[in-house]
């Protein structure tokens, strides 16, 4: 009754936009919390070692994988939302650019698997897994939906994948399958996925309509290179950890390693919403009232902040139960890994609240340079650090390379310097404002 007074005072449009958002969350919290469990499960499974080739076989992949997506998906949703281009050509265009982006991406991966790994099963792995950059293809109708605002459909799809493939995976568990099945299992995730997009879109329209044109696709590939370059970048240092730890010491310490990040999502969620919340109010002060702007984009970042790291705290504080009654005693290897890596939400946080005003004030042209500087930094730390350290040298190293992504990095770019001033602020007096939440709540 509550929820449906609410929305009767809203606009159309309000009430439209608000829908869209409580459907993303929602969305984003059944998957979330749905895959945490069924990775606890498979983890307790597989145990570490073929744990930790699981995920090592997902980051290999995955560093591939930026190459099919090519950085597309922003610009197609925003081509969308103009309305410039008929539709039918730009989601013909950009899937068919994405096929062949993503056949490519899958020969380079059969080449990688094929010079540097000696094990035929991580081949056949790698082979198996990279499948689902075909299905990730059907993406682009999730950016048809989110561009119209109906992003209903796109998380029934989600939620339906979620909760089919968890329970693909306990049954997996239960018939004590190979670890080559699980990876089949996560392919199969996408393609699940790929078919409810498809459902969806045929029940408002056809993709046999969908028609490919080369003007269109030049335009594309030209708009999306700034940030295919940012994006690379930054699955590269979100990834290469992983990689680095299988190739320097062994997949049982992936295995760990993955473990120890496990909970971060779970940390940088609710910062994630209240931004998506705030980040509209931002936008009006800005146009309105600069003075205002300032003022409540300083109180954001603190509250957002210094939440998360009170959160990372606790969770640092109870690393040992979490992990002893997760994913059980085989696992405690991960409990100092877990105690320093978890602080990465910290680095998250203040990445995403300086990119929603960087992009609020229009300046996110030169984000990738701070990418490709975190990028550096990253190999460097974990290539110093690991040998001597080993996963929790590559902890530190995570540490490292997320603040340097999210605060330091914005040292070296003249336009995000006042983005620096404030984080600083934050994180040296920010604490104050959680003092007085319920005071900004009002306001």
């Amino acid at each position: 009754m509550l929820i449906n007074r609410f929305l009767n005072k809203l606009t159309g449009t309000q009430r439209k936009v608000v829908t869209n958002v409580f459907w993303a969350v929602a969305g984003k919290i059944v998957t979330l919390f749905s895959t945490l469990i069924v990775s606890i499960l498979v983890a307790r499974y597989l145990g570490p070692e073929r744990f930790g080739t699981m995920n090592y076989v997902v980051s290999v992949v995955s560093l591939f994988g930026i190459f099919a997506t090519f950085g597309m998906t922003d610009i197609v949703i925003r081509e969308l939302s103009k309305k410039d281009i008929p539709e039918n050509v730009i989601l013909g265009t950009a899937f068919t650019l994405r096929i062949i982006l993503s056949f490519l991406a899958i020969i380079g991966i059969l080449t990688y698997s094929l010079l540097y790994e000696d094990k035929k099963d991580i081949i056949y792995m790698m082979a198996i897994y990279s499948i689902y950059l075909i299905f990730a293809c059907f993406d682009v109708i999730r950016s048809y939906f989110t561009a119209i605002i109906q992003n209903k459909r796109v998380v029934l799809s989600e939620i339906s994948r979620s909760l089919c493939g968890a329970c693909v995976k306990i049954v997996l568990i239960l018939c004590h399958a190979p670890l080559i099945y699980f990876i089949a299992a996560l392919t199969l995730d996408f393609a699940l996925l790929a078919l409810g997009y498809y459902v969806n879109y045929q029940q408002v329209a056809d993709c046999k309509k969908w028609k490919f044109d080369l003007t269109t696709a030049a335009f594309l590939l030209k708009s999306s290179f700034p940030l295919v370059v940012a994006g690379a970048t930054a699955i590269i240092y979100q990834r290469i950890d992983q990689v680095m730890i299988a190739k320097i010491i062994d997949n049982t310490s992936v295995g760990y390693f993955s473990t120890a990040l496990s909970f971060v999502g779970i940390v940088t969620f609710v910062p994630s919403i209240m931004i998506q919340t705030v980040g509209p109010l931002l936008v009006g002060f800005k146009k309105s009232d600069p003075k205002k702007y300032e003022l409540e984009s300083q109180r954001m970042m603190n509250v957002i902040v210094w939440f998360t790291i009170i959160a990372c705290c606790i969770i640092s504080c109870l690393s040992y139960p979490i992990i002893r009654y997760s994913y059980g005693i085989e696992y405690l290897a991960a409990v100092p890994v877990m105690q320093i890596a978890v602080f990465k939400a910290v680095g998250v946080a203040l990445t995403m609240v300086g990119g929603q005003l960087i992009i609020i004030e229009n300046i996110h042209k030169f984000a990738f340079i701070r990418n490709i500087l975190a990028c550096i930094v990253c190999i460097a730390c974990n290539y110093w650090l690991i040998p001597r350290y080993g996963i929790i040298g590559s902890a530190w190293a995570t540490l490292a390379t997320v603040f340097f992504s999210g605060g330091f990095g914005n040292l070296f770019i003249p336009a995000y310097h006042h983005i620096l001033k404030k984080q600083s602020l934050c994180i040296l007096l920010g604490w104050k404002d959680i003092f007085k939440i319920k005071d900004i709540i009002k306001k």
